[in-house]
């Protein structure tokens, strides 16, 4: 894995000589999989060895996980360990409440003598892991105007909604987390506030990851049928009640089989992900440009009419000349960057 160059990412540790030939396991913890990487530094590169899958749920914490990883693979020495996890990071020690579980690198370093161990925010480690995406990984949406070199702003829905950044120093891309994603929902109209006041009714403060998330879609689907009495299919009722991937499914019966409640459901998400768009790329003015990533983007992606979605995206009271001028890219590659990010971030950010 070569660092690529449209990301010039602050790693002051690559010319540094100590940072190579160093072994490093990485983890990308998630709600449903968490993934382990064995990883060797050297030459402004990453080599994997080996990437496993675990289902999260069936294990009592991330000890359990690491340690059965490093039995399982022989792995000996093992020098550092880079985690991505969902949930803000504080001095070494995150409380994720998707996972249930409270994580401190001083206990990583205690307990498996690693000799440093960084941890991330799941989205900060996954703009860290952008900087060995090529080219092709990234699939425009809209990219003409005049482009300023600037911010950078990456939006994720998924299991939850990660919102990040990248600050431009003039020469570098320094990638840092935001909880945005919990930042209060806003509706526009008559509709929405029937949607608004519906989630309150379930939530009491309605956050943006209570509508640009899997369980989103869902509010969403479940607003149409409930409230404003769209009909559902029996079969597709009977499809969801048998634990189908509930994305999946929507997207199916969207595209596949025209079902007029999933493709408003679909249509709507979209027109709330361009807003969400709008509002982070403004707040961090993000003039460098716009990453879209996160599993239903991956999903939506053949789904998306791009034009649409620029349109909706650019809608501002008066910052529509900034916000036509920047690119917007869905970023194609998923599953591992975050893992890939979190090797690269604790083999070359210190010296």
């Amino acid at each position: 894995m070569i660092l690529n160059p449209k990301f010039p990412l602050y790693l002051p540790g690559v010319d540094n000589g100590n940072n190579d030939n160093v072994t490093i396991i990485a983890a990308n913890l998630r709600d449903d999989i968490t993934t382990l990487g064995y990883y060797t530094s050297g030459n402004e590169e990453l080599k994997v060895k080996l990437k496993v899958d675990y289902a999260t749920k069936e294990h009592s914490s991330f000890s359990e996980i690491l340690k059965k990883y490093i039995q399982e693979n022989q792995l000996e020495n093992v020098k550092r360990l880079g985690i991505a996890v969902p949930g803000p990071v504080i001095d070494g020690r995150c409380h994720s409440q998707r996972l249930g579980w409270t994580l401190d690198v001083r206990d990583f370093v205690r307990d498996f003598g690693f000799e440093k161990v960084e941890m991330l925010n799941d989205l900060e480690s996954f703009a860290y892991g952008m900087g060995l995406l090529k080219d092709e990984d990234l699939e425009p949406i809209y990219t003409s105007g005049h482009l300023e070199k600037g911010n950078v702003a990456i939006l994720a829905p998924g299991n939850g909604l990660g919102e990040a950044g990248y600050f431009f120093d003039g020469q570098y891309l320094r990638p840092f987390a935001t909880e945005g994603g919990h930042s209060e929902f806003s509706p526009r109209t008559n509709v929405e506030v029937e949607f608004y006041q519906y989630l309150n009714n379930i939530y009491g403060i309605v956050s943006w990851e209570n509508v640009l998330t899997k369980n989103g879609l869902y509010n969403i689907y479940r607003f149409l049928r409930d409230v404003k009495r769209h009909p559902e299919p029996e079969w597709l009722s009977e499809r969801f009640s048998n634990g189908a991937n509930f994305v999946q499914e929507l997207y199916r019966a969207a595209v596949e089989d025209e079902v007029m409640i999933c493709k408003i459901t679909l249509d709507t998400f979209i027109e709330f992900l361009a807003r969400e768009a709008n509002n982070l790329t403004l707040k961090l003015k993000a003039t460098g440009g716009l990453l879209i990533s996160g599993d239903i983007s991956l999903i939506l992606k053949d789904y998306i009419n791009k034009d649409q979605f620029y349109e909706k995206y650019k809608i501002s009271d008066k910052m529509e000349e900034m916000l036509r001028n920047i690119p917007i890219y869905l970023v194609k590659q998923n599953h591992y960057t975050g893992l890939d990010g979190a090797a690269l971030y604790t083999a070359y950010y210190q010296n």
